[in-house]
């Protein structure tokens, strides 16, 4: 059996981080899994400063460079290029250019899955967009 490979959108990363609930135990289970289990993980290059950017309220900038660190140390990076941004901005139904971005990054890669709590913005994704819990079942029916 192949592993699974998912682009975790950023909003898992915080749940996770932050501990934000009701969401951090969905969101533990797919960082764990994605960075020590059967899963292959990406982000997209973005996230990471947009997660800098946001997590700036709650960790110091030292803090915040580990936690980055700690990502790209367990995680896929898929770098955006022009072309991606172009048709990130130029597609009609894409409203939001991070999550334009967030697609273009998993079709590139050919992931199977964005995990994401905002499939709303993702059903014009060339990848399935699933929720956390939706996710965690998919992955442990193909585990068993």
């Amino acid at each position: 059996m192949k592993n699974m490979h998912i682009l975790i959108d950023t909003n898992i990363i915080l749940d996770w981080l932050m501990q934000r609930e009701p969401f951090s135990e969905d969101a533990k289970y797919i960082m764990e899994e994605a960075m020590f289990g059967g899963v292959e993980g990406y982000l997209s290059a973005h996230t990471i400063p947009d997660l800098f950017y946001i997590l700036r309220k709650d960790f110091d900038v030292n803090k915040r460079k580990q936690l980055l660190l700690f990502l790209c140390e367990f995680l896929h990076i898929i770098t955006e290029n022009k072309e991606m941004v172009v048709t990130a901005l130029k597609h009609e139904n894409w409203k939001d250019l991070e999550d334009g971005l967030q697609m273009q990054c998993a079709a590139e890669k050919n992931l199977d899955y964005i995990v994401t709590r905002n499939i709303k913005d993702f059903t014009d994704s060339k990848i399935k967009a699933v929720l956390p819990g939706e996710w965690i079942e998919i992955y442990k029916i193909q585990v068993r």
